[in-house]
């Protein structure tokens, strides 16, 4: 009987609900600043049903990462669908600016990117991957373009891919901590057709 009511209660909550669960612990109190404990309560479960489906706090906050970030490289990939690259470039961007003003937990974001560089190499290795896989994305994309012709032979997509992704996530984090004054959506389509109209070829 007793066996019985622990599996009830573990199965109270899914993986998933677990994650957003977390997500909202770690991005009010920081990774160091959040335990087991306390996500067990927030979520109304027992110690045991988090160890059921994670092995660690660490485990759980990958497993919460690998959520956000499979989230947002889907969304990437189904805007760009169809498209052609000037017209990938700027469903990214737009991508980019609905994934932040849709964020509910913006720290989470920052509190990674700051923690987990020198203490969770797992994450870092993680957020490091998702990075490299975006701005090949980009690179793709953009040598696409060069071969049809779209934008000029000379350029590298490398370094734009690099450019890109440094312009507008760098302008997603400012939206982050300032909201309400910076001006997120002209700065980051004021970026791509700058960059456009630089990489398109002569016709």
């Amino acid at each position: 009987m007793k066996q019985s009511s622990e599996t009830t209660r573990r199965g109270a909550k899914s993986r998933r609900e677990l994650t957003a669960i977390a997500i909202d612990c770690f991005s009010r109190f920081g990774f160091q600043g959040t335990s087991v404990d306390r996500i067990a309560r927030m979520a109304g479960v027992t110690k045991g049903a988090i160890y059921y489906h994670f092995r660690d706090k660490k485990a759980l906050l990958a497993a919460a990462v690998a959520d956000r970030v499979s989230e947002f490289e889907t969304r990437v990939e189904r805007a760009c669908s169809g498209a052609d690259p000037e017209e990938a470039l700027r469903r990214i961007g737009r991508v980019c600016i609905e994934h932040a003003r849709s964020n509910d937990h913006p720290r989470f974001i920052l509190t990674l990117m700051i923690e987990s560089l020198e203490t969770e190499r797992e994450i870092a290795a993680q957020l490091r991957a998702m990075m490299r896989r975006f701005r090949a994305f980009l690179r793709n994309l953009i040598e696409d373009g060069r071969r049809r012709g779209c934008f000029r032979e000379d350029v590298d997509p490398e370094t734009l891919a690099a450019d890109y992704t440094s312009s507008v996530l760098g302008a997603e984090i400012q939206f982050y901590q300032d909201p309400e004054r910076f001006p997120f959506d002209r700065t980051v389509n004021g970026y791509i057709e700058r960059l456009l109209t630089d990489i398109r070829a002569a016709v």
